[in-house]
C-alpha cells in the first residue's frame, strides 16, 4: 500500500518531507508506484548531483531497489550512463539505457521536489536476451513500457 494510503491524515507536503529526509540520509530515495497497468520505480534526488533520475517499469519493488540503488551508487562514483548504452548489474539481465521523453508524466515526486528534471529508463532484457521492442519479448507473458526512444543521447 502507498504511504498516503497508510497515513490518511497526512498531506502530499508531509510525504515530500519524508522523501526529503531519505534523500538527506542516503543522497537519493527510490519511489515505487504500484499499478496494475504499469508499476514503476524511480530515483528521487540524483537531480541534486546534476545527473538524470533513473526509472524502471514492470519490476518488483525489491528488484527495482537493487538495480536503481546500485546504478545510482555507480553514477555518483563517476560512472556515466548514456542513451543506448547496455550493461549488466549484479548478475541480472542485460539493461539498456533509454532517455525518458516526458519525465514530468511519470516521476511526479521528483518533479514536485525539483521542477523540470531529466530521466533515464533502465530497460531490461527478458531471460532470453530479447528487448521489449522485439515481437517475441517474454513470450508475450509480460510487458515493459518503454518511455522514450532507443538510442537518443541524453
Amino acid at each position: 500500500m502507498c504511504w498516503m494510503c497508510d497515513h490518511p491524515g497526512c498531506t502530499v507536503a508531509d510525504y515530500l518531507d519524508v522523501v526529503r529526509a531519505k534523500i538527506l540520509r542516503r543522497g537519493w530515495a527510490v519511489q515505487y508506484v504500484e499499478s496494475a497497468r504499469m508499476p514503476l520505480a524511480y530515483t528521487v534526488g540524483l537531480s541534486d548531483y546534476d545527473v538524470p533520475e533513473l526509472l524502471m517499469t514492470n519490476v518488483s519493488p525489491q528488484r527495482a531497489a537493487r538495480v536503481l540503488n546500485g546504478s545510482a551508487e555507480r553514477i555518483l562514483r563517476g560512472a556515466q550512463l548514456t542513451a543506448g548504452q547496455q550493461f549488466t548489474f549484479c548478475g541480472g539481465p542485460m539493461l539498456e539505457v533509454v532517455e525518458v521523453d516526458h519525465p514530468d508524466a511519470h516521476l511526479t515526486c521528483a518533479v514536485a521536489l525539483y521542477g523540470p528534471i531529466r530521466a533515464l529508463q533502465l530497460v531490461w532484457a527478458d531471460g532470453r536476451g530479447r528487448w521489449p521492442w522485439a515481437a517475441d519479448f517474454c513470450d508475450r507473458e509480460s510487458r515493459q513500457p518503454v518511455l522514450g526512444i532507443r538510442g537518443r543521447a541524453a
